[in-house]
């Protein structure tokens, strides 16, 4: 029996003890409304483990990385690279599970222009982006932002882009590329990770007192999340129409064609069908530095501090 199988097999009545001390309720916060990205976090079966999870949808800003902390939330959705910066602020957040192995961000531009590479896209035109981003720091410093005009970001609104072949914007590269070409719009799309900034998104995570304290809790949280996104990756449909009844403005076929997209991002090669989540030191290290030589942090934190294998 493996570690993961022993943890199933744990007495729940052990794990809910575990739980907080006035409600055995755990809060785990999302940092966007509900969508095919936590399609796993709703598809899990928590009780099977002993838990009790109320999931909590965000929005735009929600401060997941200050909500645990602060104890607000026991879990939440945080990208790995903000997880590092908080950390080296004195926030002691620890990431358990990430969700998108490859970085979903990226720059869309139309397809009639033939930009061959992420930097193409910097040598004229006009790139709606918002600077502040780490990301858009570095393809500054790789490509250069002399020749381009930046514009503020839209959000998730295409119109400019839709009116103007030579407007590109940065991107979720299974959202707005897909809206584009709905309206029969070709593009063409750059994943950051062009650029070698690829943090992990849809990062689960913890306080280091919460792994302290109440190990269980973790370990069980993350055997039913891995569990919820194979099950999510394997049919999707009846945990999308569950998403969409608390998010109407997404429409059936979008949660369906999103959670298409999305799945190389998600199962890949390392992980296979059983390791979702997977994390290494490796890519925690690179991130690091990467954020250090950006001036985002005094001093890249030890991978080991950053995330568990539980």
């Amino acid at each position: 029996m493996n570690r993961r199988t022993m943890l199933a097999a744990l007495p729940a009545i052990g794990l809910m003890a575990c739980g907080k001390s006035k409600s055995s309720k755990l809060k785990l916060a999302l940092n966007w409304k509900p969508d095919p990205q936590f399609g796993g976090f709703y598809a899990a079966d928590y009780g099977k483990h002993g838990l009790d999870v109320e999931i909590l949808p965000g929005g735009a800003g929600t401060p997941t990385v200050q909500m645990i902390g602060s104890a607000a939330a026991d879990f939440g959705i945080v990208s790995a690279d903000e997880l590092i910066v908080a950390r080296s602020r004195g926030n002691d957040v620890v990431a358990l599970f990430a969700v998108f192995q490859n970085c979903p961000q990226g720059i869309m531009a139309h397809s009639s222009r033939n930009l061959t590479s992420i930097c193409d896209v910097v040598k004229g035109g006009t790139l709606a982006l918002q600077q502040g981003l780490p990301y858009a720091r570095l393809l500054e410093k790789k490509c250069g932002f002399d020749k381009v005009k930046i514009v503020p970001s839209p959000g998730g609104d295409i119109s400019v882009f839709l009116r103007d072949e030579n407007f590109a914007q940065q991107c979720f590269i299974m959202s707005e590329p897909l809206a584009a070409r709905k309206k029969g719009v070709a593009v063409k799309v750059f994943p950051v990770s062009d650029i070698g900034y690829n943090p992990y998104t849809t990062v689960l995570s913890c306080s280091g007192e919460m792994l302290k304290s109440k190990p269980e809790v973790a370990r069980a949280m993350v055997a039913g999340v891995r569990e919820g996104w194979r099950t999510y990756l394997d049919d999707p449909k009846a945990t999308n129409e569950r998403m969409r009844q608390l998010n109407p403005s997404m429409d059936a076929d979008t949660f369906a064609e999103v959670a298409e997209a999305q799945k190389p991002f998600i199962e890949t090669a390392e992980t296979g069908r059983d390791d979702l989540g997977r994390m290494t030191a490796e890519r925690w290290d690179m991130l690091g530095r990467q954020l250090k030589d950006l001036g985002d942090i005094p001093q890249a934190p030890p991978a080991a501090e950053c995330f568990r294998e539980l």
